[in-house]
């Protein structure tokens, strides 16, 4: 199971960090990736991190402000968001599947609870 963590309330121009770790196992062999849903809005694409972590992918409009990454014992994948916006306002959640190192696959098999980011203007 995931878990996702770190959300908060931000004023617009600040940061924050998420952090989606395994309960009771380890992240090391999964390809991974973040996912938002705003209110009344579908969910879309953040980022991903293949399982090595050396391949990373982002939505275009996200570029620059966000930066996937994974601890060093692969077991935790975090989400650094800066220079935040309120139209990043949304649930985060984080997405895991079995390795297969392909950034373009966007299907993950098992996901965390989300995390509420709220930013204020």
């Amino acid at each position: 199971q995931l878990q996702a963590s770190g959300g908060g309330l931000v004023q617009a121009g600040g940061s924050l960090r998420l952090s989606c770790a395994a309960s009771g196992g380890t992240l090391r062999n999964y390809d991974m990736g973040w996912f938002r849903q705003a209110p009344g809005k579908e969910r879309e694409f953040v980022a991903a991190i293949i399982w090595h972590g050396s391949g990373t992918n982002y939505a275009d409009s996200l570029k620059g402000r966000f930066t996937i990454s994974r601890g060093n014992a692969k077991s935790t994948m975090y989400l650094q968001m800066n220079s935040l916006k309120p139209e990043d306002t949304a649930t985060y959640y984080c997405g895991a599947r079995w390795r297969d190192g392909y950034l373009g696959n966007r299907v993950y098999n098992y996901w965390g609870q989300g995390t509420l980011v709220t930013v204020s203007s």
